[in-house]
């Protein structure tokens, strides 16, 4: 099923084995009570108005803590150096090109840098990338068609029609959001199709059913769209037809998140399957064939699955609970299974094939398949392998392993469907990024790019610990750090986390992390909580809803093992997360605050009670609960950080940013929780980037400002901050 995507990590991370949690440390008090019911209602919100998100009254606010904030860290004497550094990272041509195979054997890539701060989207021949100066030609330069038609454009992808890939749907937002225009375009003449194909700015998506016919899922105007703000309908739409003309085939519900179409393919390009997906909730969905005649048959799958593969005639899925099939067959939460697609169709209680069952402590983090082969990514205790699997004529699947290096993070990019070549990448937290081209066929795989390091590394190492959460579970963590580190107490330390929608943080390679902070002397730590999908999905569920605080615990467990072990100190620890990540940062400032002496909190979620209001928000109600039904209400309540914000205590000052743009999680998350601390009496920086939508990265001069704007902030807080006694 389709899931929105949250916040991406800032950095391929991962986890850390540690002992018993710290019997030092501070115990845990209760969630505070909503102080005096302060914004328990709209009513009792003083500051629903910056909801307003170009409103005059809100901007304005918005402008003038911008101008304080960015006064206070751009005058800092450290800020410059820092956001050259960041500068020069990001917009470096020396980065690994991201390949996408065509089905002509060509590869496409979409490239930012100093001369292209909005990217351009580039073409070369297999063997010319593999060479170290590809020679690429320009498909669409981003730049230059926003100068000539006067937008802000943001490249948001292209799908091209198979086989020949020749017709492409180009996505284009305004400023970063995540809703889109989309226009057809011609990848020969490199120019958009005079009277072509055309969708308004929307949420939503279209998807190719052949050369004159799209499925589209859209705002069609009044009553078409979910409660979470997302398609409800989706529509057929042919050439020449205006959007009012097209048939509607499929309608949800609007409690739905969202509803969608596409097409199954085989390595040809042939379509096998037209499917509508319906979204119920972020987790939950339905699978409906398009038949011929425009009606739609609902097939029979798990609730909680992701259709991932269709690889000779076999369609693989996984699902994310316990099923019993129609065959009578029984499966186990994080399955991969697979049918016969045609067999299947044709009769829903034919008996499927077990691919996969991974272990308690493995979690498969990606699927792909060549023209022959299933392609997998398969971590065991938030380390990767990739696994090859091809059906036998017995209906069974033969395994083999790809030669690739150990003991790092590995990812399945694109897939050629002419043969059996793909792209893995690997990396680890100091090791820089590195491709290979591999041959599924043989397991084989050989280097084509490796980056050069970007921060010097020698004398770090990486360890991997564990801490003890407040129910005994042990929690994984990484480490990275100076391996002479002095476990005093004395270490300026760095504590990302996520822990939510299933979301892995794995390891990986940051120049900017390792350039502005490691370098430095920091030290960099990742939690692999409850919430994510480092150990498959009953490592998420296992802090869904109701278990929420869970994640908060495993979070707030590993600050204080890296305390009890001697890594930091209270006036050296920081955290930092986005998104998720925000709501993360926001409990522990509520819950936690004597184990920390700085927050970065990302583009957040901050008030819970109101979250699913705003937005996309109530597509996150599978994850959180429902603020409307009591019961739901009253255990986000007790966690919600803007509810439980309090006079009284020793929150640190904290670095809040946020996006006008941002349509996914709304700004005024931010603006409440900036304004709130305020109210109560503490010192809070706030940033709000007027572009750049969620992920905060419309441009390369932005984004490295935003990081220099953070590293400046976690400098002032925990480098210059003395050590505890």
């Amino acid at each position: 099923m389709i899931r929105t995507a949250a916040l991406a990590a800032l950095l391929a991370s991962t986890a850390l084995s540690s002992a018993a949690m710290a019997q030092t440390a501070s115990p845990a008090p209760a969630p505070a009570e909503a102080s005096g019911g302060f914004a328990t209602s709209d009513a009792t919100d003083p500051y629903i108005w910056l909801e307003e998100i170009d409103g005059e009254r809100a901007m304005a606010w918005v402008n003038a803590h911008n101008e304080r904030s960015l006064g206070v860290l751009r005058g800092d004497p450290r800020f410059e150096g820092l956001h050259q550094q960041a500068l020069e990272i990001v917009q470096s041509r020396d980065r690994i090109p991201s390949p996408g195979f065509n089905h002509d054997g060509t590869i496409d890539n979409f490239w930012q840098d100093a001369e292209h701060v909005r990217g351009i989207w580039r073409t070369t021949t297999l063997d010319s990338y593999r060479t170290e100066a590809p020679q690429w030609e320009t498909i669409l330069d981003f730049d230059a068609l926003a100068a000539a038609e006067g937008k802000n454009w943001v490249y948001k992808g292209a799908t091209c029609l198979p086989p020949d890939e020749t017709r492409c749907l180009v996505s284009l937002s305004d400023g970063g959001k995540d809703a889109v225009t989309i226009r057809e375009f011609d990848r020969t003449t490199r120019t958009f199709v005079e009277g072509g194909f055309v969708l308004e700015e929307s949420k939503g998506g279209a998807s190719w059913v052949d050369e004159n016919t799209l499925l589209i899922s859209r705002d069609f105007g009044p009553g078409t769209l979910t409660s979470s703000g997302y398609p409800m309908i989706v529509k057929v739409l042919r050439r020449g037809q205006t959007i009012d003309q097209a048939q509607t085939v499929f309608t949800g519900q609007p409690t739905d998140v969202s509803v969608s179409g596409y097409t199954l393919r085989d390595a040809d390009g042939v379509v096998r399957a037209t499917l509508i997906n319906r979204g119920v909730s972020f987790y939950e969905g339905e699978t409906h064939r398009l038949n011929p005649d425009g009606t739609t048959t609902k097939l029979e799958l798990p609730a909680k699955s992701n259709i991932n593969a269709l690889v000779r005639g076999q369609m693989v899925f996984t699902t994310d609970q316990d099923w019993t099939a129609p065959s009578g067959q029984e499966f186990k939460t994080g399955d991969v299974i697979a049918y016969d697609l045609a067999a299947w169709l044709a009769d829903p209680t034919v008996r499927a094939q077990l691919v996969i069952r991974p272990g308690p402590r493995e979690a498969i983090e990606g699927i792909s398949n060549t023209r022959n082969k299933l392609v997998v990514a398969l971590y065991e205790n938030v380390r990767g392998s990739v696994y090859v699997y091809e059906p036998n004529p017995s209906g069974e699947w033969a395994r083999s392993r790809m030669d690739l290096p150990q003991n790092v993070s590995v990812g399945v990019g694109s897939a050629s469907e002419r043969d059996d070549q793909v792209f893995v990448s690997v990396t680890g937290y100091l090791n820089p990024s590195s491709l290979y081209l591999a041959d599924a066929a043989t397991g084989e795989a050989d280097l084509t790019k490796s980056l050069p390091a970007k921060f010097n590394a020698e004398g770090m190492t990486v360890d991997q610990f564990e801490a003890r959460s407040a129910d005994g579970t042990m929690i994984p963590y990484f480490v990275v750090h100076r391996a002479d580190m002095a476990m005093d107490g004395s270490n300026a330390t760095l504590l990302y986390g996520y822990g939510g929608f299933q979301s892995s943080l794995l390891p990986g390679y940051s120049a900017t992390v390792g350039k502005l902070w490691l370098e430095r002397g920091g030290v960099y730590v990742i939690a692999n909580t409850r919430g994510g999908g480092e150990f498959g999905p009953n490592w998420h569920q296992a802090a869904l809803q109701e278990n929420r605080q869970r994640a908060h615990e495993d979070y707030q467990a590993v600050a204080m093992d890296l305390i009890a072990r001697g890594v930091t100190s209270q006036p050296k620890l920081g955290i930092m997360g986005g998104s998720q990540g925000g709501l993360f940062m926001g409990a522990m400032l509520t819950q936690r605050p004597d184990l920390i002496n700085a927050a970065v909190i990302q583009v957040p979620l901050f008030d819970m009670l109101r979250f699913h209001r705003l937005l996309a928000g109530a597509s996150w109600i599978a994850e959180y609960g429902n603020p409307d039904i009591p019961e739901e209400r009253a255990w986000i309540q007790a966690y919600s950080p803007y509810q439980n914000l309090r006079a009284g205590q020793p929150y640190p000052e904290v670095f809040i940013h946020t996006s006008t743009k941002d349509d996914r999680v709304h700004p005024g998350h931010a603006r409440k929780a900036a304004a709130r601390l305020e109210e109560l009496g503490y010192p809070v920086l706030f940033y709000e980037n007027t572009d750049g939508g969620h992920a905060a990265g419309a441009n390369l001069r932005e984004t490295a400002r935003r990081l220099a704007l953070e590293y400046t902030y976690l400098t002032r807080r925990l480098m210059d901050a003395p050590a505890a006694e």
